[in-house]
């Protein structure tokens, strides 16, 4: 209760000095002003003493706080000095505040004639930009300034915990004291189960049905409500970057990106209206779940010893095929039971296996390859499996869902469904993710960086391994892994300082995430490995600097290797372009620099994960095509590793990159190309510290 009292008292302390700072009071002449507060009346020199602050200090706020009316002296000599009514100051603060707003409201009139003889008689064009938004007192309230600029259609996908979150802020409201109201179109995607039945129905009795066009869907099996969103009018999103997983009560950790970038926001747009197809309307759904007979010949298996003994038997009977959706642990645990497999293929029985695929499941896909047909896919769906195109096995967790083997699937609370018309729709839904699904390659990031975890490598979590000569873009890679972390932030700052010193040294410390892209072959286009930077500190600055790096899958004189032939750079510090391209000479890249904004290029890390998107289109030389404006959403797994690896570049430079990161999910959207899709190959660096060192000159 101590613990509790002290945290609310330092709580209220830090409101009253916000007050003060309001009404023009320092930091210091806060600190005098509550201090006299607590200790009653008091001469300077006490005040001295006993705040252990400079009696010139102490004087020259004193004098300040009495010019200011917030202490009143005695008459007596010395003068002892008193703290006015802290309800004094509230009142004085809040007259002041309503003089302004008085004096404004006067002025409004001719504020605005003046604006209006100032302006431009030809309007701008929109800028394209990106703003990163955090917390929910600034989210909402963009939300909110969306709802009432509305004129004809508002889309939202949700969680529950987010409507309800949304209703208690009055969002809801805003939507009804919209004067458009009845002309707009309001649509609202949301997870709807059993657990969260009661919550929605109470949510959906407080909104009239004859006010305002309101309706609400929930998706069918299958897909999952990632990520959640706000679009008004296809002309802006907002779009939150926290997973829906790590949603706090209260929205407090929340982030959110908004964009105005008109082919950003067409392409979500087209994600929704796919989502809001394939899906059924909420008074239905809650009238299924009420009933407890989602369709005919459908039920819950609770027990799981039960469903796994029905899963088993369905698929050893399969004639013709088996489709299946699993986890990227999943997958490793049908590699065990590759038997059954071959067992399912030998009696002509088609087997399609998609999953997310990492360097942790990566040989395992390989291996079920040899048997059956294996495809990469986005975790962001629920573990299914039909057999025969008659029977339907969905399991309640997500396919990024950790679990130990033995538990996977997680048979409790199984899915199932003969009904014919409902597998169908499902398997449809499957049939359109497999089409676009790439299938998994041996050139992986691990295969680039030697980026395997150590426990893979059955070598001792204290040893170092060296891999030698990796090849790279005409170059090679030394790669040294270790399970040792590369230290706190005040230690890897100090050591950047430290690399600060050696003017020989470029140093960049930040925050990576790297991604292996395979665009559908329909594109024409070589495999990608894209390189997202978000640099805190370096030798050219940081806070907000921004790098992508584009590399292609081309042939060389050394084979087929990624290389460089892209460098997207938002540093206001001009003499980096010039870095850049000494540094990539001999690749694409050193002659294919690109300047742009912080509007333009945006790379941001947000707890477990990193975002990147770019609102420009990226000349992809030497091919005569480009990049268009697209996003990446990476999300970690696993456990943390640390590796050093040495890069030998064309151009002579040496660079050295210090990495303690994860493997990752990553999440590829191109609206221009109408895809979204997962890379097949991510890592997420929480640390990073690159350096380079030029080549010495020879006499």
């Amino acid at each position: 209760m101590t613990a509790n009292l002290k945290a609310h008292t330092n709580l209220s302390e830090e409101i009253a000095r916000e007050v003060l700072r309001d009404f023009g009071v320092t930091k210091k002449e806060a600190e005098i002003y509550l201090f006299l507060a607590k200790h009653g009346s008091l001469t300077s020199g006490e005040i001295t003493k006993r705040s252990k602050t400079h009696k010139a200090v102490v004087y020259r706020t004193l004098a300040s706080l009495q010019s200011k009316g917030l202490v009143t002296p005695t008459l007596e000599a010395p003068a002892r000095f008193t703290a006015v009514n802290f309800e004094t100051i509230i009142d004085l603060n809040i007259r002041a505040k309503q003089e302004e707003a008085r004096k404004l409201e006067s002025t409004k009139k001719e504020l605005l004639n003046y604006w209006r003889n100032i302006r431009q008689t030809t309007a701008e064009p929109t800028l394209e930009k990106f703003t990163v938004i955090e917390g929910n007192h600034k989210i909402y309230p963009k939300i909110s300034q969306m709802i009432k600029e509305t004129k004809n259609q508002l889309s939202t996908v949700s969680t529950v915990p987010g409507l309800l979150r949304a209703e208690s802020l009055g969002l809801f409201d805003v939507m009804l004291s919209h004067p458009l109201r009845r002309e707009i179109q309001f649509r609202f995607l949301t997870d709807l189960s059993i657990q969260n039945l009661q919550a929605v129905k109470n949510l959906l009795k407080k909104i009239p049905k004859t006010k305002f066009n309101l309706k609400g869907r929930n998706p069918k099996l299958g897909l999952q409500l990632a990520p959640r969103m706000v679009i008004r009018d296809n002309e802006e999103i907002i779009f939150f970057v926290t997973p829906s997983e790590n949603e706090s009560a209260t929205g407090q950790d929340e982030a959110c990106l908004w964009t105005n970038s008109k082919e950003l926001v067409h392409a979500f747009t087209a994600v929704f209206d796919e989502l809001w197809h394939n899906s059924t309307d909420i008074e239905k759904k809650i009238l299924e779940l009420e009933t407890g007979k989602p369709a005919p010949k459908t039920c819950v298996i609770n027990d799981a010893a039960t469903a796994r003994r029905t899963y088993e038997e369905t698929i050893g009977s399969a004639r013709q095929e088996v489709l299946m959706l699993t986890s990227y642990r999943g997958l490793l645990e049908q590699s065990r039971n590759i038997a059954l497999v071959k067992e399912l293929v030998e009696k002509g029985v088609s087997v399609k296996i998609m999953a997310p695929i990492t360097s942790e499941n990566l040989n395992a896909a390989l291996k079920l390859s040899k048997y059956c047909a294996v495809r990469h896919a986005s975790a962001s769906h629920l573990g299914t499996t039909i057999v025969d195109g008659q029977y339907l096995f969905q399991f309640k967790t997500s396919l990024a869902n950790g679990g130990s083997l033995e538990d996977i699937p997680h048979f409790d609370d199984t899915f199932y469904s003969s009904d014919r018309e409902y597998v169908g729709k499902t398997k449809n839904m499957l049939n359109n993710i497999w089409i676009n699904a790439p299938t998994p390659s041996k050139v992986t990031l691990e295969t680039i960086l030697g980026s395997k975890p150590l426990v893979s490598l059955g070598i001792p979590t204290d040893a170092g391994i060296k891999i030698i000569k990796k090849e790279q873009w005409y170059g090679a890679v030394d790669v040294t892994v270790d399970k040792k972390p590369l230290g706190t932030e005040n230690e890897l700052l100090n050591k950047v300082i430290e690399y600060e010193k050696d003017s020989t040294r470029t140093v960049a410390y930040g925050s990576t995430g790297q991604a292996i892209v395979r665009p559908p072959a329909n594109f024409g286009l070589p495999n990608m490995m894209i390189d997202c930077w978000h640099v805190r500190r370096g030798t050219f600055g940081g806070g907000n600097t921004n790098t992508l790096i584009i590399s292609l899958w081309l042939k060389t004189p050394k084979g087929y290797v990624f290389v460089p032939v892209a460098i997207v750079e938002n540093n206001t510090d001009l003499r980096i372009l010039d870095f850049y391209r000494v540094l990539f000479a001999g690749t694409p890249a050193g002659q294919n620099v690109i300047h742009v904004t912080d509007k333009e290029l945006q790379v941001w890390k947000q707890g477990d994960g990193l975002f990147a998107g770019w609102t420009i289109q990226i000349p992809l030389h030497p091919l005569t095509c480009y990049l268009p404006p697209s996003c990446l959403l990476f999300q970690r797994i696993g456990d943390a590793r640390t590796q050093k690896y040495d890069t030998q570049f064309p151009s002579g430079y040496k660079g050295t990159c210090e990495y303690t990161g994860f493997d990752a999910f990553a999440t590829f959207m191109s609206p221009s190309w109408k895809y979204a899709g997962p890379a097949t190959e991510a890592v997420f660096g929480m640390n990073v510290i690159m350096t380079s060192i030029a080549p010495q000159k020879t006499n």
